[in-house]
């Protein structure tokens, strides 16, 4: 197998007396979907802050591209290759969805551009910011405002402003949350499409979507992997079912 696009490694952390994270260890590969799944408390949400730098871990540690960024500020994991869409709309809400593309790939440069040269000039920030558009069908709607786009548009604007900034790794946290069938079923889609160039880890309650789109699953109790293996295993594994799936194996 491969070496792991991110490792994690006895991942940890402690909020107080509360263990929210404990001995999480994971290796999530390119070229497919690492689901992330358990019940609500389960620390899901908490292991892809400690990903993305916002937050410190207590213990452990994480590898990408040959060095340990545990404890890294966001910005920084961000411009070495690691992106994340928040389980909550981040979007410039004024601004043409370009705009919105752009910014985040200015932002992957480090650096400000010169306010006597006009944002236009900038061709391989432009470039970028058009290709992420086209990556999540968005281009099309590229001069309207982000606040006109429908709720799964602008969940696919998100995921567009994360591949302006190029990432190898994308952290998508319950991206399907709120949509109808029709959006879920786009997303889904848009979520395969980008598995064949990016390692995604993916934490979703909807299990239809999970089942269908992950190569690999792990499930998540009280701060702890309970197991982790390919969906069919995931689904006949009897402590699994017990813990999370019930009896209907896939309802949330």
């Amino acid at each position: 197998m491969a070496e792991p696009v991110l490792r994690i490694e006895r991942l940890s952390k402690r909020f107080g007396g509360l263990a929210a994270v404990s001995d999480v260890s994971l290796d999530v590969q390119g070229g497919g979907v690492h689901a992330l799944i358990g019940p609500n408390g389960a620390g899901k949400t908490t292991l892809i802050n400690l990903l993305s730098g916002d937050l410190a871990p207590s213990g452990g540690g994480v590898r990408f591209a040959g060095r340990d960024i545990a404890g890294l500020a966001p910005e920084r994991i961000a411009r070495l290759g690691i992106a994340r869409v928040y389980q909550k709309t981040n979007i410039f809400a004024e601004f043409p969805a370009f705009e919105n593309c752009r910014l985040a790939a200015q932002a992957r440069l480090g650096k400000p551009s010169s306010v006597l040269r006009p944002a236009y000039a900038y061709r391989e920030i432009n470039e970028a910011a058009e290709r992420a558009l086209a990556l999540v069908g968005l281009d099309a709607r590229r001069k309207d405002a982000a606040l006109t786009l429908s709720h799964g548009e602008q969940r696919q604007l998100e995921i567009a402003m994360t591949l302006a900034m190029s990432p190898r790794v994308l952290l998508l946290d319950e991206p399907l949350a709120g949509m109808g069938s029709e959006e879920s079923r786009r997303m889904v889609e848009l979520i395969a499409r980008l598995a064949s160039d990016h390692a995604i880890l993916l934490v979703e309650h909807d299990m239809d979507a999970v089942f269908s789109v992950a190569s690999v699953l792990t499930v998540m109790v009280d701060g702890r992997v309970l197991a982790s293996g390919a969906p069919e295993a995931i689904r006949r594994n009897k402590a699994v079912q017990e813990a999370y799936l019930g009896t209907a194996e896939g309802a949330a």
